[in-house]
């Protein structure tokens, strides 16, 4: 598939390409190292974006509209993607069959809706994201995603109107039946009214296994971290390891583990406020 600009591209004196970038802050990810970084000059490109040029880099970019991509090996390089009218689906939608970096990139969506998430991804490494207003931040629709450095926080949640009817579930990372995923040194924070920093399900045929998080910061939701089995064989091959939570959980409950899930590694992992030990994960059916 040949990229397509459904829009145009309307560059300006104030808002010209420079071509050196400067060095980011390390440390806990946040507004000052993550997205589009301060002091480089972006190009405006106006309406929706389809990418579909194998080993195609896009960079240094304000796009005001929905990005997809089909192509593999597809770069997207210090941006903000700003999506459109509200919809349904995501403002980053990488499609099954094709492949993606992302580095340096805002994803803030102009209008939100509830089913409408902040990237959908698959075999794609995902770098410094900051990521907000969607209704899911990251959902892994396909295997091989790795986040890291990332900031996901300020999620949407509406009452009413998520598919199927009813309130939406919001989780900063969303897995159903993926392997393959690693979430590192991210920020994921999802509030009171979200369902879970990351939410892991069994259902939709796949099997969720060689699942990571390591060296993040975690908070809200009932249950911060719900590995959830919900059909199908046991879930294995899940680590947690070495990550700061906060007290913020609905049910004080930093893990929830089904019973036919098993942790491979578990360890490390302690209150942000205190260093003290989080206690032994919850079990559910």
């Amino acid at each position: 598939m040949s990229d397509v600009g459904l829009g145009s591209v309307s560059p300006s004196p104030s808002r010209s390409v420079v071509a050196s970038r400067p060095a980011r802050p390390g440390g806990k990810p946040g507004p000052s190292n993550t997205g589009a970084i301060a002091g480089v000059r972006l190009t405006i490109v106006n309406g929706d974006q389809a990418y579909g040029t194998d080993g195609k880099v896009i960079e240094n970019v304000d796009i005001h509209g929905y990005v997809r991509i089909t192509g593999k090996r597809v770069t997207l390089r210090n941006a903000i993607v700003r999506g459109g009218a509200a919809k349904c689906g995501a403002v980053v939608q990488i499609e099954a069959g094709a492949s993606a970096v992302l580095e340096d990139v805002e994803i803030a969506p102009a209008a939100t809706g509830p089913c409408l998430d902040g990237i959908r991804a698959t075999a794609a490494t995902l770098t410094r994201l900051n990521v907000h207003g969607g209704v899911n931040g990251v959902a892994t629709t396909g295997p091989d995603v790795l986040l890291q450095d990332s900031w996901v926080h300020d999620l949407a949640y509406f009452a009413s109107g998520a598919p199927g009817g009813g309130e939406t579930e919001t989780d900063a990372v969303e897995t159903v039946g993926q392997r393959g995923i690693t979430l590192r040194r991210d920020v994921l924070v999802v509030g009171p009214r979200g369902n879970a920093a990351w939410q892991v399900r069994q259902t939709g045929g796949g099997t969720s296994t060689d699942l990571r998080v390591e060296g993040s910061w975690l908070d809200g939701g009932g249950c911060t971290l719900n590995f959830a089995h919900q059909g199908g064989p046991p879930m294995t091959g899940i680590a947690v390891v070495g990550n700061r939570f906060g007290r913020a959980s609905v049910f004080a409950c930093p893990v929830l583990v089904s019973t036919r899930t098993t942790l491979t590694q578990y360890t490390g992992n302690v209150f942000d406020d205190n260093g003290a030990p989080i206690p032994a994960p919850g079990r559910h059916d």
